[in-house]
């Protein structure tokens, strides 16, 4: 089985951020980075499958020189090749570029199964691994949390709301975004970092796929939670009051 994983690069979690001069974006000076969790455990579950059902596990990212790391992380862990797309990355990454570019590197691959993500640490769009499923015209499920491979193609449990689950049955080629927690990650083991070094990574050029999509979104402003302290008494009985709470809590905090 070929099994394509497409990760993302994103701000560590433990990094602390704080926006640009411009507010367009957090500040990248002097920022740790590492590959996005709900990528990481699509990772997961393709080297498992690969164990299973044997194959080849191909990690994709695209994005800046700093990239590369991501994709040597994966490698380390046991990843067969990597692909860097060399592009740009916009404030927010654009799910639908980003798919875009995506698609173009699995047209030319043909894999039989593409993994995202469900979604991005920083962002949070939880668009790529749907948009890339339209763009390569391919059956697709998300939120997934448990993968099998059957005759038939892919036997998926999807998780829903409320403690409930989903059996869905695919062919392949297929995409499915992954959840997080699907199953324990593994650590990268010496012997597999070294044998990272000599794996190959082929780089690819967004720009000589020509112009992608106009970005679908735009991203004006970020800018930490603004501080505001207002101290308002209610008037009236104990009653009138209470109900005046409940209707500032129910109209305006929407707690209740």
């Amino acid at each position: 089985m070929k099994i394509f994983v497409a990760v993302k690069q994103v701000a560590a979690r433990e990094a602390r951020l704080r926006a640009n001069a411009a507010g367009t974006w957090i500040d990248e000076t002097d920022l740790e980075y590492e590959i996005n969790e709900a990528d990481a455990y699509a990772l997961e579950a393709a080297l498992q499958l690969k164990e299973r059902e044997g194959g080849e596990v191909t990690v994709v990212s695209a994005g800046p020189e700093r990239v590369g790391r991501a994709i040597r992380e994966a490698l380390a862990k046991g990843a067969d090749r990597g692909i860097h797309i060399e592009a740009d990355d916009p404030a927010g990454g654009d799910p639908l570029r980003t798919a875009w570019w995506l698609a173009q590197a699995a047209a030319a691959e043909r894999p039989d199964l593409i993994l995202t993500g469900l979604q991005s640490d920083d962002a949070g769009h939880g668009q790529t691994g749907v948009l890339l499923a339209e763009l390569l015209g391919l059956p697709h499920a998300t939120l997934i949390v448990e993968i099998e491979k059957t005759d038939a193609g892919l036997r998926v449990r999807r998780e829903l709301e409320a403690g409930r689950f989903q059996y869905l049955g695919l062919p392949l080629p297929a995409v499915l975004a992954v959840q997080s927690g699907i199953s324990r990650l593994r650590y990268a083991t010496l012997m597999g970092i070294k044998r990272a070094k000599t794996k190959p990574v082929s780089r690819l050029e967004a720009s000589g796929w020509g112009p992608p999509p106009e970005p679908a979104f735009h991203l004006e402003r970020i800018y930490l939670p603004e501080r505001r302290k207002r101290t308002e008494f209610l008037q009236g009985t104990a009653q009138e009051a209470a109900a005046q709470l409940v209707a500032r809590l129910r109209g305006e905090a929407r707690v209740l």
